[in-house]
């Protein structure tokens, strides 16, 4: 609708221009059509007569007036009408509006929806944590994010592939392969000193017992052996990160190829936990993107040639250099050590140019907030691997701060150091934790209310809108009771009977559904639609409350299940690309 308004009023437009009222040469602005503050006001309005008016060497009021008298007619509209300085606002025609009742008929789960494929390719990556512990409630915020924006973003046609990107190398996950291995010797028997900085949960101990489990006393070497000559822990005065990264070479030494029996047992099992939680909480992923793939598929290599082809790479102490600071960045980057190995940042460059030449036309990063150096340092990579910046989006997810009874909880888990993903959706359910975590946008801190998200009252927004959506269920058993039916084709000849204030409020807001769905996946911004299903919710309890739907007069009754029929169609839609349940009863 927003659309066919702005068509008419750029016809309006071109019509003053044509017949000398406007000056020919006068630009057509990029004006607004947005939802009218009050419905009062009428259903839209637009800015175009104050954007154009000096220009235009008009007053605005003046300006509208020639506008409104000159827009084309259009069915869809039943009056137009000047407020205040000059801003145009437009009613709808109640025509327009039964003619959605059609629409989510004749569509049901698509509409709103758009052709598919009808936009760019997009390939979204979002948790992406490292596989050396359980997710928690961090990545939770993140999964719900990103997998609710790739389903916003697939329904307005856009071809989406959703990417967990698994660092299955680099130090962190030498730490939990070595970590996995001195908890099987402890198992083993041996009077191992277990390293300050090593990874301590339980979770680790499980590992370590499948690992001896599968392999026996195999791995096994002494501790005088394992521990000796040691650089000292922090607990003994020393450094703690020399201490680890020792370790892990003493591991690499004694096991040789063995070693990668501990380092993929970590791996693999947190892996497999990480898939089986996700899956859990409705996030699944069409690729898990391996970061060894990088080497393998020599993307880091192409990357590397390609910024030294470019000119951006120089050299110094030895190591090789991306001049990031011409493009932006804060800083230079080291992409291969002086030892001939690639830096963390080297996997970045390969992983972003893997992007393109999988064949997306864009990439978005969904991180938490505290990667927000990231922006900068991926832009510049973009520029000097010849890429457009504009079509590499980051956005930063907020952390969120569980509450219950009004104070800030910590909730015990199995490492003892953080609230697992698990433990969240085992206290509230999936339903209320993939809500509530959107429910705010991605940049603001989230508060969760841990007793509000299980409350079964119409505070809680799940609730309030599911409830809506059981609501309309119950009625068609009622119905079914009382020995009716339901028939669409008499709903739809009957739907001119709907001109009471509540169910016309009602009727659009189910006409906004697509609008809501085409701004919350542009403006990447998932709130908009858990918003917007909680005032469709709103208009439906009021409807039902106000008005009795199973009547004797057929028609009326045909009429008004139609309508809730439709409401109940649209809050399933909606509820399904926030990954949330649509329930039949409650």
């Amino acid at each position: 609708m927003k659309e066919h308004l702005r068509e008419l009023v750029a016809q309006a437009l071109l019509d003053l221009k044509r017949h000398g009222r406007l000056p020919a040469e006068l630009a057509l602005p990029d004006f607004v059509i947005e939802r009218a503050r009050s419905r009062e006001h009428g259903d839209y309005a637009t800015n175009v007569a104050m954007l154009l008016a000096k220009p235009a060497g008009l007053k605005p009021r003046e300006l509208a007036e020639a506008l409104v008298a000159t827009l084309p007619q259009s069915q869809h509209v039943e009056k137009v009408e000047i407020a205040g300085p000059g801003f145009i606002n437009f009613r709808l025609s109640q025509g327009c509006r039964l003619g959605t009742l059609r629409r989510i008929f004749e569509l049901g789960e698509d509409y709103g929806r758009q052709p598919e494929a009808s936009r760019e390719s997009v390939t979204v990556e979002f948790v992406s944590a490292n596989p050396t512990g359980p997710l928690h409630v961090g990545h939770g915020r993140g999964a719900a994010y990103g997998a609710t924006l790739a389903n916003l973003l697939e329904a307005i046609g856009h071809r989406v592939q959703r990417e967990y990107y698994v660092n299955d190398a680099g130090r962190q996950m030498d730490i939990l392969g070595t970590s996995v291995w001195l908890r099987y010797l402890e198992l083993c028997g041996e009077p191992i000193r277990f390293p300050d900085n090593g990874y301590k949960g339980e979770y680790i101990y499980d590992i370590a017992r499948a690992l001896r489990s599968e392999q026996g006393d195999r791995l096994r070497h002494p501790w005088r052996e394992v521990g000796a000559d040691l650089p000292a822990d922090e607990a003994q005065g020393g450094d703690k990160e020399a201490h680890i990264d020792a370790l892990v070479a003493r591991a690499k030494a004694l096991l040789g190829d063995d070693y990668r029996l501990a380092f993929d047992a970590g791996l693999n099992a947190i892996l497999a936990d990480i898939r089986e939680d996700l899956a859990e909480f409705g996030v699944v992923f069409d690729n898990w993107f391996s970061e060894r793939s990088l080497a393998t598929d020599g993307y880091v290599a192409r990357a590397v040639e390609t910024l030294k082809a470019g000119g951006h790479i120089y050299e110094r102490d030895g190591a090789l250099w991306f001049a990031a600071t011409s493009f932006g960045d804060e800083k230079d980057r080291v992409v291969v050590r002086e030892n001939g190995a690639p830096t963390y940042f080297a996997s970045d460059l390969g992983y972003l140019l893997s992007k393109f030449e999988r064949g997306f036309d864009r990439a978005i990063y969904v991180f938490g907030a505290d990667h927000h150096g990231y922006i900068a340092r991926l832009k510049a990579a973009a520029q000097g691997l010849g890429l457009d910046p504009e079509r590499i989006e980051i956005r930063l997810v907020q952390f969120a701060v569980l509450f219950r009874g009004g104070q800030k909880v910590q909730m015990s888990t199995r490492s003892g150091q953080f609230v697992t993903l698990r433990e969240l959706r085992e206290d509230v359910g999936a339903d209320a934790a993939r809500f509530f975590y959107v429910m705010r946008g991605n940049d603001q801190h989230l508060d969760f209310d841990l007793d509000l998200a299980k409350s079964q009252s119409n505070d809680n927004p799940v609730y309030y809108v599911q409830y809506a959506h059981a609501r309309v269920c119950s009625l068609f058993r009622q119905l079914a009771e009382k020995g009716w039916s339901y028939n669409r084709s008499a709903a739809e000849a009957a739907r001119g009977r709907l001109v009471e204030p509540h169910e016309v409020e009602l009727l659009s807001e189910l006409m906004r559904y697509p609008e809501v769905l085409e701004t919350a996946a542009l403006n990447r911004a998932p709130q908009m639609l858990a918003t917007y299903l909680r005032e469709l919710a709103s208009a439906f309890h009021t409807f039902y409350n106000a008005h009795p739907i199973l009547v004797a007069d057929e028609e009326l009754r045909h009429a008004r299940l139609g309508l809730s029929q439709a409401t109940r169609q649209v809050l399933a839609n909606g509820l399904k690309l926030l990954g949330v349940s649509a329930p039949e009863s409650m």
